[in-house]
């Protein structure tokens, strides 16, 4: 560990950025205080720090998007005031944000046309988008309206944003969260060559193997501050997290227990999209049973988010009997009465869907959670506030109490909760999109180990995620989605990353034939000795 503050030596190109006693205050907290930082031409520079440590914060300011209360910020050795984002294109910055600033109601070429310059047509962005995104094999239709993305699509969208900007420094604020394992390799494909021809890369994210394999220097942030600089490439990753959090995660204890009755069962779900651009759900059929975890992997955008409308009840036009919950028909039902039979549900996308933006974290647990209304419809407060209390305490979410608005947290402070609210709940089967996107490595085992207790205690838990790794840290049996199909059921100790993976191409067909060719060739091999 070292100062990250060198001058440049005589001859020496001067730091990409620099900056010098960066402080941040806010009513709640000081988000950050007396932050220096200096990242070189062409490096990939880390920023790690648990949630709520300030490191977003710290991109806002360089990006223009949040003023500093104190410090200097340098750009190519030039002192600099960014007044905006705006001002911050124009010196070659750009940003993609952990929580996307898209416009639903527009298309992905419409959207990004916006920060570019006006003298460019909408039908050269288009093509660029197009061109940049085969270069890139991030794959988007630029015609689509964005509401009609899946998160992990909107993200994509953002990355292409960002490079069609050709920038000098690229900041992006946990790009891989909801993006597949071969997605993630491609995109560091592009980052390493972006930084050999000189442009430097602010990565955060929670992922501690990225960061060893991307990154060639690492600041470490707690509680606002900088707590040193490292070389991730010479770090493990459990020496990362005690820099990062003092302490290594607890190990997930995944224990064997048998499966009881099926608590949801889905049987020949089919479901015409409901947009031109969704996808069709096509004779879907699982079930989980009381006391285990089902994962479903799948590359974004093949039918996970409307099959999680048809689970919630947010779609409703399934045939009764298409989806059980408690051996109950409810396909043709929405979501209360589907909570009022234990069923709980956690969105993918944290504002808007999961939290109401400006409102506290209290009143957002009556999205949910009526048990502390009265007989009469009146809100008890003092109960609702002690319940937003429990989970803040619980969950260790870092907030300015029950009150504090859901947009005032950070983006894994605020999953943190949400994931909070629907455990503690008790719910008799929990539905969870993408668990822990955004969450640094300590609070993802803890909302992993709390997922693991509720099944031990016969809840039946249902997760979707682009995370191969936490799929296969809790799930019993997987599954894979593919164009709106859903593969063979495969039990967890059977699953190898590469087989996910090449089911996500919708593989599984040919592979399931094969193994059953192969069985029956065993069958005949021993018929045959025995005869």
């Amino acid at each position: 560990m070292n100062s990250n503050a060198h001058p440049a030596a005589p001859g020496q190109a001067p730091p990409r950025l620099r900056l010098a006693g960066i402080t941040k205050r806010y009513p709640a907290v000081v988000a950050n205080n007396g932050v220096s930082l200096t990242v070189q031409p062409g490096e990939i520079h880390a920023v790690l720090g648990e949630n709520g440590a300030g490191k977003s914060t710290l991109m806002k300011i360089i990006y223009g998007a949040t003023r500093p209360d104190e410090g200097s910020v340098q750009f190519d050795g030039q002192a600099v005031s960014i007044r905006n984002p705006q001002e911050a294109r124009q010196l070659g910055i750009a940003m993609v944000f952990q929580h996307f600033s898209l416009f639903d109601t527009l298309t992905v070429a419409e959207n990004v046309w916006l920060g570019l310059d006006k003298s460019i047509s909408l039908a050269e962005v288009t093509r660029r988008i197009t061109a940049k995104a085969a270069e890139y094999g991030l794959d988007i239709d630029p015609l689509r309206p964005v509401h009609t993305l899946s998160v992990g699509e909107m993200q994509r969208v953002e990355i292409i944003r960002a490079l069609l900007a050709n920038p000098r420094l690229l900041i992006l604020d946990e790009p891989t969260s909801v993006l597949t394992p071969q997605a993630v390799e491609k995109l560091f494909v592009v980052l390493r060559q972006l930084a050999a021809e000189g442009c430097s890369i602010l990565y955060i994210s929670h992922k501690l193997h990225e960061i060893r394999a991307l990154c060639s220097a690492c600041t470490v942030m707690r509680a606002g501050q900088v707590t040193g600089v490292c070389d991730p490439r010479a770090e493990s990753n459990a020496s990362l997290s005690r820099l990062m959090i003092g302490a290594e995660p607890a190990a997930l204890e995944h224990r064997a227990v048998p499966p009881g009755e099926a608590v949801l069962r889905v049987q020949g779900l089919s479901l015409a999209r409901a947009d031109q651009f969704g996808v069709d759900l096509v004779d879907v059929q699982f079930e989980v049973r009381a006391g285990e975890v089902v994962g479903i992997a799948g590359v974004s955008g093949n039918g996970q988010k409307e099959l999680l409308c048809a689970l919630s009840g947010e779609d409703p036009r399934a045939q009764p009997a298409m989806v059980q919950v408690a051996g109950q028909n409810v396909g043709h039902r929405g979501p209360r009465p589907r909570r009022a039979l234990g069923l709980h549900f956690v969105p993918e996308e944290r504002l808007g869907r999961g939290a109401v933006p400006s409102m506290g974290l209290a009143h957002n647990l009556l999205l949910t959670r009526s048990d502390a209304v009265g007989a009469l419809g009146w809100i008890r407060m003092r109960v609702l506030q002690a319940q937003a209390r429990g989970i803040i305490e619980r969950f260790g979410v870092k907030a300015g109490g029950p009150d504090a608005p859901a947009q005032s947290l950070s983006g894994g402070n605020l999953q943190k909760f949400i994931v909070g609210r629907e455990i503690s709940a008790r719910p008799r089967l929990l539905i969870v999109a993408q668990p822990t996107w955004g969450v640094d490595v300590g609070a993802a085992q803890q909302i992993r180990s709390e997922i693991l207790q509720l099944r031990d205690a016969g809840c039946a838990v249902l997760v979707l995620s682009e995370e191969l790794e936490e799929l296969f840290d809790m799930s019993d049996r997987l599954y894979v989605m593919a164009k709106g199909q859903l593969s063979p059921s495969v039990a967890r100790q059977d699953a190898t990353v590469e087989r996910i993976g090449e089911w996500m191409s919708g593989l599984w067909h040919a592979q399931v034939q094969a193994h059953l060719a192969q069985g029956a060739a065993r069958e005949g091999e021993v018929a045959h000795a025995q005869a």
